[in-house]
């Protein structure tokens, strides 16, 4: 069993270059309160994995399994590793620690996801992001690739259920409002009107087809960060674990988002890989579905994304995530809740480390630590992420 012993998440509404901060800060912050919050010191951990997608092309640093201890003389010598898997890469990071503590080898790992994007124009820095396509096979003419991809993925949905922009309208104006009460979301002192979550051309723009400014999440600085121990551990030093990981899926496709399409073509889900994924953490968590989950932090880069995982999570039965929208579900005081902190949409999204922001924000739940954007008795959250076009 893997336990999370301590969590930490920066605040994503910070822009590095502002106050002339790098990757190096971003990381010396999240290392020493990550440890500090699970109460523990540099000496005790025994690797570290680090998440992050595009660390050379925002800021030309590399090797960024060395900058832990380039920030803490005391993890001089653990052996360390990155990870990338575009925006699932701190989430790589994880179950590469998870492996480490079921298989023996350690028993106290740490785990961060960390990324800086704001070094470059918003333009420019979203482009970036095009190198997690199949580059040169699908990205070619396309200005911005993901806002293009994500709204294949609603017109998928459109082909073959039928899609109301409204209800993608509903997912962003949600997630953005959750993120009012999180003191760490990017969007937290975003002003915003009806007209933001209307198909207004000045209040909310169109960026991609059906897909407007509000849709869509923001370039983010951020980092994230877990300790995870074994029971061994906790039971030698006599701690308590903050949450526990009941169980985990992971599952890899190609990168054209035309190959998932047509791979899924005789299936009820869009993407039946992550539907897979899903009930693979199900079935080695031991349970039945969603109606035994209290909440779910999930992928909403754009509101399709969202809008996928609802009926993808058993939510809904395929192609019925409208209902669960008009319905009031998902809202933190439904049945569904989803995205209580914000999301990626409301909390903001730097791709390295928003696999391990939510874990922070699903132990959080679970301890019930959230603040205001808790969720009253949760006690099991489940969290969905993934790389590209869900690769």
């Amino acid at each position: 069993m893997t336990n999370i012993l301590g969590v930490y998440q920066t605040d994503f509404a910070n822009n590095l270059a502002k106050t002339d901060g790098d990757i190096a800060d971003l990381t010396a912050e999240v290392v020493a309160a990550t440890l500090a919050d699970a109460g523990i010191g540099a000496d005790a951990v025994e690797s570290i994995h680090v998440g992050n997608a595009f660390g050379q092309l925002y800021t030309g640093q590399g090797h960024l399994g060395a900058m832990p201890a380039t920030v803490e003389p005391a993890l001089w010598g653990v052996p360390a590793m990155r990870h990338e898997a575009a925006c699932a890469s701190s989430s790589m990071a994880v179950l590469a620690g998870m492996a480490e503590i079921e298989a023996g080898r350690y028993d106290c790992v740490l785990v961060l996801g960390i990324e800086q994007e704001k070094t470059m124009p918003g333009g420019p820095a979203a482009a970036v992001q095009t190198a997690a396509a199949w580059v040169g096979h699908e990205t070619e003419g396309i200005e911005f690739f993901w806002p293009y991809a994500f709204e294949r993925v609603a017109g998928e949905y459109d082909r073959r259920y039928g899609i109301d922009e409204q209800h993608l309208r509903a997912i962003g104006e949600l997630n953005l409002r959750n993120a009012k009460d999180n003191p760490n979301a990017q969007t937290r002192a975003w002003a915003l009107t009806p007209e933001s979550f209307m198909a207004d051309d000045e209040a909310n723009p169109i960026v991609e087809g059906r897909l407007r400014r509000n849709d869509v999440t923001q370039i983010t600085d951020g980092a994230a960060g877990v300790v995870l121990v074994s029971d061994r551990w906790l039971a030698e030093h006599d701690r308590s674990a903050r949450s526990v990981v009941g169980g985990w899926g992971h599952t890899t496709v190609g990168l054209p988002i035309d190959q998932k399409f047509e791979r899924s073509s005789d299936s009820d889900y869009v993407m039946p890989h992550v539907r897979r994924a899903i009930t693979d953490a199900f079935d080695r968590a031991g349970i039945g579905g969603t109606d035994q989950l209290d909440a779910i932090e999930t992928h909403d880069c754009m509101t399709p994304s969202e809008y996928m995982a609802i009926d993808h999570f058993g939510i809904t039965a395929p192609g019925e995530s409208w209902k669960a929208i008009e319905e009031g579900r998902l809202e933190r005081d439904g049945d569904m809740p989803v995205n209580p902190s914000g999301g990626l949409i409301g909390g903001g999204h730097p791709v390295g480390a928003t696999g391990a922001r939510m874990l922070v924000d699903a132990t959080k739940q679970v301890s019930g630590t959230a603040g205001d954007y808790q969720v009253d008795g949760a006690e099991r959250v489940a969290t969905l992420n993934i790389g590209g076009s869900t690769a």
